[in-house]
């Protein structure tokens, strides 16, 4: 299994990826305001590669639920010099999570490889040009209603169903568009526009959300559906479920694991592989 990107193409076929999240927003939920100004995130950054990331994803616009929608300029000013300055001093794959194609556009411009976009390139007409321009990798994730509104009402009939039909669709309509089927990997959006049965049973049938022979990337670091499952309010309580979750769904060959703690997912990973596939 390939996924390619601007610069090169990631052999996924035994060995699983981390990425590191970076958001440089004041209200991310879990660490916003906490890596503000490209001094502190690139010192995130550092630190997240040294524990071995192998993919730095850059956000400038918080996607919890009830976020406030960010200008597109501010959003471009949080993240090029982060993406600029990380680019300058590392080979590494760079990841920009926007919904706004000027952003990505920015980004790429920047140096950054991958488009990370939670609306699966539908928010914004303009993104699946850029990215089919660039050449980047694209993520397309599964968001039922938009960071304001997704989590007031939830509602599907066949939750994993409905969810590989959307990766089907956006196969098909991102190919046309003249993206390259080989840069493109699949998110099922846990907690976005979902609620915790539904997250659950997305984790049960990851198998199934295999579409096209493409990569499925899981972004579970610290959810809310981790506290409620545990019945605690903490955030530091969902950082081991988290590994667990990693461990598992590696098992079940999810490959790109989205994370804010590096380390101990990363070890997990290579747990895992050790059992799979033998060690080296």
């Amino acid at each position: 299994m390939w996924w390619k990107s601007r610069r090169t193409r990631l052999d996924l076929s035994h060995r699983g990826v981390i990425m590191g999240i970076l958001n440089v927003t004041p209200d991310s939920f879990s660490d916003g305001g906490r890596h503000g100004g490209p001094d502190g995130a690139l010192e995130h950054a550092r630190r997240m590669i040294a524990e071995g990331a192998g993919i730095i994803d850059v956000g400038g616009e918080s996607t919890r639920p009830g976020a406030a929608e960010v200008p597109e300029a501010e959003e471009i000013e949080r993240t090029r010099p982060v993406v600029a300055a990380l680019r300058a001093e590392w080979d590494g794959l760079i990841s920009i999570d926007t919904m706004k194609a000027p952003v990505a556009a920015a980004a790429l411009e920047a140096g950054a490889d991958i488009v990370n976009d939670v609306s699966g390139l539908t928010a914004d007409p303009a993104m699946a040009g850029v990215c089919a321009e660039r050449g980047c990798g694209v993520v397309a994730m599964h968001m039922q209603g938009d960071p304001r509104t997704m989590q007031l009402s939830p509602r599907y009939d066949d939750v994993v169903a409905e969810v590989r039909g959307f990766f089907e669709e956006r196969l098909a309509a991102l190919s046309a568009a003249g993206i390259d089927p080989e840069a493109i990997c699949f998110d099922p959006g846990i907690g976005f526009g979902k609620s915790v049965e539904h997250n659950l049973a997305l984790l049960r049938g990851l198998p199934e959300l295999g579409v096209g022979g493409r990569p499925l990337l899981l972004g579970v670091s610290r959810k809310s559906f981790i506290g409620k499952v545990l019945g605690s309010t903490d955030l530091a309580d969902r950082a081991w479920p988290t590994v667990a979750i990693t461990a598992r769904t590696r098992e079940a060959g999810v490959m790109i694991h989205r994370v804010h703690d590096v380390k101990p997912n990363v070890e997990a990973l290579r747990m895992v592989e050790a059992i799979l596939n033998g060690v080296g």
